[in-house]
């Protein structure tokens, strides 16, 4: 049946939806959403389509923003006084944040927003946006602490009213667009709301038909046509996803994964479409047995879901366009429409259950609400769309901030509820919304006003931890006397994190904090969630035997007191608003809530193993003490007192706790506030918890715990570890030093010892029933420590300030020694790293030193004066960096004031207001006097009768000598009054025991201290230290004594060294001289050894008494480069006209470390980029060849078959294991430098003779070619050779091809064994290379059946190996030297090894002859360069490389290699010129071109004349000729030419340092020429400038020339010329925030889309997807885009920068290895992955070095370094 749509546009509207998902259109397509887009456009703007910048019908599936966007009116930045930027992130994007200049870490700025303002030496991090939905905070007052000058949303100025307020730009917009456009939105949301309210919010699939059939739906007439629809999740990966639909469906594999990229990309995909029941439930099954979302529903429903997530795109994309220049009023109809509650005629309304719910919680609630509430229904997509459209709402004004806040905080607790319970995909959760509300003051202050969000947070959190859910809802309001288990599935989770984090936000804000202070029933809420948390996961110490089975529940309640405890500090840090009536009023009820609970009032405590508390008394020094009684070793402690935390926090207001403040409300002291409200027994209940903590932790320190296995460590690693530290260990530690001036000192000091254990050790006994010798000292000296500390440290007792916290934090730090930032992070506590002043405050107290070398970080070194700051018994110090800080401020202070035993006196605390001004008073405490003396008085009594000092018990009495010193510093005269006075054990004092000690050198590390406290008292009882101290006569006796002694042996060691230096005169004196000249005659005559080193497998030396060979590898390469054409000839042309004259010196780079002034100017600046990546070398312009390399050492060949035997059982043995070699291609590693290789070569005995030069006289080389022309005419013809050489006229040999079918096969009657398998190694290598690159080579293959097919060793090997040599050292090089003095050993070696290669394989072609072929090939080389024989070549032998033919010349006939460079050099300069004339012939001259002076005719002479000569042998180069030199003119020319042929001599000069010798000439190091001249006057070449005085020369440029023109023509041949610049990487942004700001826009080539993660290609730039499922090959579904790349660009090898890993890819063949990255920050430090999130910088060293890697073909041997070691599992193919 046909219907006819309506003609009103929403009519229309409802008509289409509506119809759409009809059993025809089931199947969701392109098609449908473009129909879908379509209507709701013309809905929207009904007849005001030009209204919108559209002047034509909309394209398919074009979004408006996107047609808007390309207008210039839009594109356009607008500056927005005052108003917010409100630019939504999006996924990848970079995200900044400044913590000078944020209110919190939520306040973030944008890429834009951020380099517009002004953020010089501000604690700035960026990291990248991992979803979209994140909004700029730029021009939001409420978001930073000090103005953002952002030029583009700076504030208003100050000169305008108060009143005023930045007002958008407005337009006028017709009432009926209005109505069109509001009707249109509230109808798509209705729609959308109706859809999901048959939506199911949990993504489970029914398990029989009639549980499927009873399935809610909106299809007015259900049909049986059902969908299997695929939900996604961040558990599983592609290949699990893949196997899986593809053996539910049967579908194909491309087919399977299509539907898992889809899954990824949108959340969800449908499966399957059918009729078939069971089938589509077997296919739900089978796919959800690996816990995937899986969902079976009718696909009308379906259909409806995917028309709603494209309603929601498109109002998405509203919210983004404009009505002219008018951004806000579009955004105002949406969010005025949503704040409308919905239609009451919905039928979903009535038919749906779980709708009538909402209507039971809100009165009339709103489409937001609802659009909140159903968010879980939703996927992926439309989730991300939705929390966007919200972000950008917000940005209208406050008011809509406040509208929007209060809308989610009304259900706020429902979207806990699917949060916490029922969502699979929490990622995209629209709690974190809640981010974007809580965070801003006047959002948070309005929301606990009249939403009174903290009760509600704070009941969601006492529900969740108690389990009181119902239906998959928290009951609300919960049972408080509920009770918690720690094994239950609410402590497992981890999504109550976010609870925490949003409860914390709201209350961190300022105006929430004067609320929180004001209203105690704020806290009076906190206390009673925190009451639920007190001692829970108690332990008890196994005596006996150990734990059967540890259990890990002790993990999740350290994760719940981790998150618990940031918000205590907040709430606790809220009263810094209140007054001092307010904090004691808050004091009194924790306390009371405290006491509830440690006296079991309260439920809270596990009563089975908490009992009621008792008190006992003890004696102490003379008198009884009423104390709690507890046995930290038989009873139940728990790490967990929450509320002990926040009495702690509300104790370090000490300004509202000063004596003053306290008298105005009617309280002496912070004593009387406590004493008033409770007995002092009380507050010792209080104590006793966390003192218990601080007793366990003690004896699991000293071993007493051992038996309760390793959960009782990690507790305790926890507790003190640098992320609680400061949140529970610093807090119970600051309670205790808090009852030394709340209570009476010395019954503190008691109670101490008595949890200790301690009161009779330190009453004179030396046993204990439990503790055991080491376990009682150690005990000892941990309530030593915990004693030191609460008597020293000041920082909470003088309520310092944060950034002297932080400052003194560092100081300490980096007293241990200079560090890294990221190891100075990790000695200071995470909030104090994390603090905004942190890197103000480091640069304050210390110098940084940046790094120089390649290894090398950035390192921070204390400041010398700030040394006076470090107090070695820092409450933050373990005992070992104590004793270490204590040694560096010793040798600090002997060096500064000469002192040989300098003594480092405590300073005073300064408290001078506040309760801890009378801190100092626990000084005059006797039972503390008896505390010291007793230590020092059983210390003592231990050693005497040890008869040594051991290191525990040093420890003791520094720590006993410390105390001595504070008190002595703090309170001078009453405590030295008290130690002579006050008595102990018979009839001693204090100052007895000191007095002996400074006479007993078994103390003689403490005497320093024991003298300084003796003279300090003496000061204060003169007479009593007087009568007790004597002088230490016995002492020096025995002193002497010892000197004596120590003389006596020095005496007895001299006289028996001069008996042996007589009796080795007389031996010398006795030697027959006569027999020392026979044997130096003898050595004269005979040769002396060439001394190479050892075989690394046996040690034994190599020399010619046994086979050997040195170890290399040869690998493909790519790193050459042809001269461009094309696009990038321009710029290379330039380039090389600009370039250096010499290349064997220092280029002139810049290789400093930027200033701060030179950053800020250079962050922003990078190299241009395409759309497809940054610009780099052309890859088709690499230039293949193979590479030769030696790791220089040497092996004998029994010893290298027998280490490649033990390679293959390697293999077999570790058959998962990624190996860093492959046997299959022969590679093995090299055991001492783990060097990859595949072959092992000979070493020459010795290298060949070069005969004298022959052009000292110009007369000579025409002589030489003269006799040689007759030799070669004399001598008979030589079929074998001529057979040998090449049939297409080149004059190369078939025998040195790698590919060559004749290499004999192993014979026994070779003579050459191992000489042979050395051979065949190299060959067997470059074989195996070539047979696989006939398609990167230029060369042609001979016809099948003929030898010589492949690579052609002499130029694709050792040419090329050679050149690539050169090509490394360019821009290397000093003074006085040349390339070929840069040479070293092992590269010497590697030239003469590859030559002799070659000598060797031609040698096996001519067995039967005595010189091995070397006078016919010979003269083979001869005809190929002599004038009268060019006609016997084919192939003009300018179409050749001239270097080429060199190295046959060096290999076989090296007595000629100097003429012969001679003829090649001047062939070159014909071949150069006549490829410059070929390249401009082609692509015309350019115009723009960098400027030349005519600077080498001392070399070229007139170069115009040269160039002449040669181009008039050809017609077509001829005409062109003076065209050319015009245009380009002759200077350029000239320094064309000098650039293309400095690379021949450069290598010349390696080969002839190679095979002579005799010692090269040394340059002047003074006034030295080019380096041009410099290498012919090495090569003895006579300059271009005098070839007219060389007729034999001119002659043989005059036959090359007119061979090459008569032969072919520029069409018919082209001759390559090589890349002559400075080889170098992708030159990367300088500052790599830029970077990432601009990978934002680069597309992947292959897939099309910017990479999530991309790959920069450091050799061509290309942009690669890094292990992404988007681009795979075709052909290998494992392999990756990067591995394909590689086979494009750099062969085997590629080397790519991971942007956001920040992260280098190394990748050889099969394998790979991650690097350091290039980038460092500003601390000097490698960032991996960005944790830290710093600024980075390029550094230029660490750049240089992976040039250079890449340069001396190092990358495979870098793999192999770093797999050696490990166990690597592979998978290097799928990146």
């Amino acid at each position: 049946m046909n219907f006819r749509a309506p003609t009103d546009t929403i009519a229309r509207l409802r008509f289409v939806l509506e119809n759409i998902p009809s059993p025809q259109r089931y199947q969701w397509s392109t098609a449908k959403r473009t129909e879908v887009l379509k209507e709701l456009y013309a809905s929207f703007w009904g007849t005001h389509q030009e209204t919108f910048m559209v002047r034509t019908p909309l394209p398919p599936g074009v979004l408006l923003s996107q047609i808007q966007q390309e207008s210039p009116t839009f594109s356009d930045p607008v500056e927005s006084l005052g108003q917010p930027c409100g630019h939504i992130f999006k996924k990848g994007e970079n995200c900044y944040r400044c913590r000078d200049c944020g209110l919190d870490d939520s306040c973030v700025l944008c890429s834009q927003c951020f380099h517009s303002s002004d953020h010089t030496d501000h604690n700035v991090t960026f990291y990248l946006t991992q979803q979209p939905g994140g909004c700029c905070d730029c021009g939001d007052p409420e978001a930073w602490k000090t103005p953002i000058t952002c030029q583009y949303h700076r504030s208003p100025e100050r000169s305008l009213a108060p009143s005023w307020r930045p007002q958008p730009v407005r337009s006028a917009i017709p009432q009926d667009l209005r109505d069109s456009m509001s009707r249109t939105i509230a109808y798509a949301l209705d729609f959308v709301l109706d859809t999901l309210d048959f939506s199911p919010e949990e993504m489970t699939h029914p398990t029989t038909e009639p549980e499927l059939k009873s399935q809610v739906t909106a299809c007015p007439t259900p049909t049986d046509s059902y969908a299997v629809v695929l939900w996604n999740d961040e558990k599983h990966s592609f290949d699990d996803v893949i196997h899986h639909v593809q053996d539910a469906t049967g579908c194909s594999p491309q087919a399977a994964s299509d539907v898992a990229d889809r899954v990824d990309a949108e959340g969800r995909d449908i499966v399957e479409i059918s009729l078939s029941i069971p089938r589509l439930l077997h296919i739900a099954q089978t796919i959800a047995q690996i816990d995937l979302g899986v969902t079976v529903r009718r696909v009308f429903d379906t259909c409806r879901e995917e028309i709603s997530a494209t309603i929601i795109e498109w109002l998405l994309d509203l919210s983004s366009c404009r009505i002219g220049s008018d951004a806000v009023t579009i955004r105002e109809i949406i969010a005025a429409e949503l704040y409308t509650s919905r239609k009451k005629d919905s039928s979903s309304l009535t038919s749906n259950p779980d709708a009538g719910k909402v209507y039971g919680e809100i009165e009339k609630p709103a489409r937001l609400h609802w659009m909140f509430l159903y968010h879980t229904r939703l996927w992926k997509r439309p989730r991300l769309n939705l929390k966007q459209l919200y972000v950008a709402l917000l940005s209208i004004s406050r008011d809509h901030k406040l509208a929007i806040a209060t809308h989610f905080a009304t259900v706020y607790h429902r979207i806990i509820d699917a949060y916490l319970l029922v969502d699979r995909e929490i990622e995209t959760s629209i709690k974190y919304f809640a981010v974007q509300l809580f965070t801003v003051p006047s959002v948070a202050a309005h929301l606990v006003r009249n939403n009174d969000i903290i009760t509600r947070l704070h009941s969601i959190i006492t529900a969740f931890f108690t389990n009181q859910v119902t239906d998959k809802r928290l009951t609300l309001p919960p049972n408080r006397v509920a009770e918690i288990d720690v094994d239950s599935a609410p402590f497992r989770s981890k999504r109550f994190m976010p609870v925490f984090s949003d409860l914390r936000y709201i209350c961190t804000n300022s105006t929430v904090q004067e609320l929180i202070s004001s209203n105690p029933l704020y806290i009076m809420q906190f206390c009673k969630v925190c009451q639920l948390f007190m001692g829970v996961n108690p332990n008890k110490r196994a005596a006996a035997t150990h734990v059967e089975y540890e259990t890990d529940s002790w993990i999740n309640v350290f994760n719940v007191t981790l998150s618990l405890s940031r918000v205590v500090k907040v709430y606790g840090e809220a009263f810094v608003k209140g007054t001092t009536q307010q904090l004691v009023y808050v004091i009194a009820h924790v306390i009371g809530f405290i006491l509830s609970v440690c006296t079991l009032s309260e439920r809270q405590l596990d009563r089975m193993k908490y009992f009621p508390i008792a008190f006992h008394d003890v004696e102490f020094n003379g008198a009884l003490y009423n104390i709690v009684d507890f046995d930290v070793l038989t009873g139940w402690v728990s790490f967990h007192h929450s509320l002990h935390w926040l009495l702690a926090e509300l104790f370090k207001h000490v300004d509202l706790l000063r004596d003053e403040a306290l008298s105005e409300i009617g309280y002496r002291n912070l004593s009387d506030v406590i004493t008033r409200n409770i007995r002092d027994q009380a507050f010792l209940i209080v104590l006793d918890f966390p003192l218990r903590v601080l007793a366990m932790t003690a004896q699991i320190r000293n071993g007493l715990w051992v038996r309760n296995g390793f959960a009782i460590r990690g507790q305790l690693l926890h507790y003190r570890d640098f992320m609680l530290r400061e949140l529970c260990y610093d807090q119970d530690v600051y309670i205790l030093q808090c009852c030394f001036v709340i209570l009476d000192p010395s019954i503190v000091i008691v109670s101490v010892l008595d949890r200790f254990q301690l009161l009779d050790w330190f009453s004179g006994g030396t046993e204990h029933p439990v503790y055991e010798g080491p376990q009682l000292s150690g005990m000892v000296e941990e309530f030593l420590y915990l004693l030191i500390t609460c008597l020293s440290e000041t920082g909470s007792a003088t309520n310092l300030q944060m950034h002297d916290i932080v400052k003194r934090e560092i100081v300490h730090g980096l007293a241990l020694g200079p560090c890294t930032h990221t190891d100075l992070t990790k000695r200071v506590a995470e909030r104090i790293a994390e603090e905004a002043s942190f890197d103000r405050a480091l640069k304050e107290v210390s110098n940084f030193k940046a790094p120089d070398g390649i290894s090398d970080s950035g390192i921070y070194e204390l400041k010398d004066e700030m040394y006076d700051e470090v107090n070695p018994f820092f409450f933050h110090y373990t005992r070992n960096r104590r004793e270490e800080v204590e040694g560096i401020l010793k040798a600090r202070q002997q060096k500064k004031t000469g002192e040989t035993t300098p003594v480092l006196v405590p300073k005073p605390l300064g408290i001078t207001s506040g309760p801890f001004s009378i801190l100092s008073l626990v000084f005059h405490s006797d039972v503390l006097l008896q505390v010291i003396f007793f230590l020092l008085h059983n210390v003592v009594s231990y050693t005497n009768s040890a008869d040594v000092a051991s290191p525990s018990v040093d420890a003791l009495v520094d720590q006993g000598l410390h105390l001595v010193m504070l008190a002595l510093v703090e309170q001078p005269e009453p405590f030295s009054q008290l130690a002579a006075r006050k008595s102990f054990k018979e009839g001693r004092t204090l100052i007895h025991e000191l007095s002996d000690m400074e006479l007993n050198d078994k103390f003689r590390s403490s005497k320093p201290k024991v003298e300084w406290c003796l003279t300090k008292m003496a000061g204060y009882v003169p007479s009593q230290v007087g009568l007790l101290r004597r002088k230490p006569e016995a002492s020096e006796d025995r002193t002497s004594k010892e000197d004596a002694k120590k003389r006596a042996a020095k005496a007895r060691q001299e006289a028996i060294m001069k008996q042996f230096a007589a009796a080795q005169k007389t031996f010398f004196d006795n030697f027959d001289e006569d027999d020392m000249d026979d044997e130096g005659d003898e050595t004269l005559d005979a040769e002396p050894a060439e001394s190479l080193g050892v075989c690394i497998m046996c040690q034994e030396d190599v020399d010619r008494s046994r086979p050997f060979g040195a170890l290399g590898l040869i690998q493909p390469s790519k790193t050459l480069r042809w001269f461009p054409e094309g696009d990038s000839f321009i710029e290379t042309l330039a380039e090389t006209i600009s370039g250096p004259s010499t290349w064997d010196r220092p280029l002139a780079t810049s290789q400093h470390a930027p200033t701060a002034a030179e950053k800020g100017k250079q962050k922003r600046q990078a190299r241009p980029v395409s759309k497809f990546g940054f610009t780099g070398f052309p890859p088709k312009y690499f230039r293949f060849g193979l590479h030769n390399s030696f790791c220089g050492h040497f092996m004998h060949m029994d010893c290298f078959a027998a280490y490649n035997h033990s390679i293959g059982q390697r293999h077999q043995q570790q058959p998962q294991r990624n190996h860093p070699e492959n046997i299959e291609r022969r590679e093995f590693v090299c055991p001492l430098c783990k060097s990859l290789g595949n072959v092992i070569l000979p070493i020459p005995e010795h290298p060949p003779l070069i005969k004298p030069s022959l052009t000292a006289e110009k007369s000579v080389m025409a002589d030489w070619m003269r006799a040689v022309g007759i030799e070669a005419l004399k001598a008979p013809l030589d079929r074998k050779l001529a057979a040998l050489q090449y049939p297409n006229g080149t004059g190369e040999f078939v025998f040195w091809s790698a590919e060559d079918s004749d290499y004999p096969r192993p014979r026994d009657d070779l003579g050459w064994d191992d000489g042979y398998k050395m051979l065949t190694t190299l060959r067997t290598a470059a074989q195996n290379v070539s047979s696989q690159s006939a398609h990167l080579r230029d060369r042609r293959d001979p016809p099948s059946g003929e030898r010589g097919a492949g690579m052609y060793l002499p130029e694709d090997l050792c040419a090329y190996t050679i050149s690539s040599i050169e090509v490394a050292q360019r821009g290397i090089g000093n003074a006085g030297s040349s390339i070929a003095h840069n040479m070293n050993d092992t590269t010497i070696r590697l030239i003469r090894s590859t030559l002799a290669c070659l000598s060797g394989l031609a040698a096996l072609q001519f067995r039967d002859r005595p010189d091995g072929g070397r006078t016919a090939i010979r003269l083979a080389l001869l005809k190929r360069v002599l004038p009268e024989w060019v006609r016997e070549f084919k192939q003009p032998l300018l179409l050749r490389d001239p270097f080429a033919v060199l190295v046959e010349s060096a290999a076989v006939a090296s007595d000629m290699l100097q003429p012969m460079t001679v003829l090649l050099y001047y062939a070159s300069l014909a071949r150069t010129t006549i490829g410059l004339l070929m390249q401009f012939h082609q692509a015309k001259v350019p115009s723009m071109l960098p400027p030349a002076d005519k600077q080498y005719s001392h070399i070229f002479g007139d170069v115009g004349i040269f160039v002449r000569s040669v181009a008039r042998h050809a017609p077509q180069l001829d005409q062109v000729v003076e065209y050319i030199l015009s245009a380009l003119t002759e200077a350029r020319f000239e320094r064309l030419l000098y650039a293309h042929s400095l690379p021949f001599l450069r290598r010349a000069a390696i080969l002839k340092r190679a095979i002579t010798t005799t010692t090269l000439p040394t340059p002047s190091p003074t006034n030295e020429p080019d380096e041009y001249v410099r290498l012919l006057d090495l090569l003895e070449i006579p300059p271009l400038r005098d070839l007219a005085q060389h007729e034999s020369i001119l002659n043989a440029l005059g036959g090359w020339s007119a061979h090459f023109g008569h032969a072919y023509s520029p069409a018919q041949a082209t001759i390559k010329l090589e890349y002559t610049g400075s080889y170098n990487l992708t030159q990367l942004p300088y500052a790599l925030d830029s970077l990432i700001d601009e990978g934002t826009a680069l597309v992947c080539k292959r897939c099309n889309t910017a990479p999530t993660d991309a790959a920069i290609c450091m050799l061509c730039g290309a942009i690669c997807c890094f292990q992404l499922h988007c681009c795979v090959d075709p052909d290998n579904q494992a392999q990756g885009e990067c591995n394909m790349h590689t086979r494009e660009c750099g062969g085997i090898i590629g080397l790519y920068f991971l942007v956001k890993r920040c992260a280098m890819l190394y990748l050889s063949a099969e394998n790979g290895t991650f690097g350091p990255s290039p980038y460092l920050d500003i601390h000097g430090e490698v960032d991996m992955a960005m944790r830290r999130g710093h600024w980075q910088y390029i550094h230029p060293q660490r750049m240089e070095e992976l040039r250079k890697t890449w340069l001396n073909h190092g990358i495979p041997t870098y793999i192999a370094r770093k797999l050696e070691p490990i166990a690597d599992t592979g998978g290097w193919d799928t990146v």
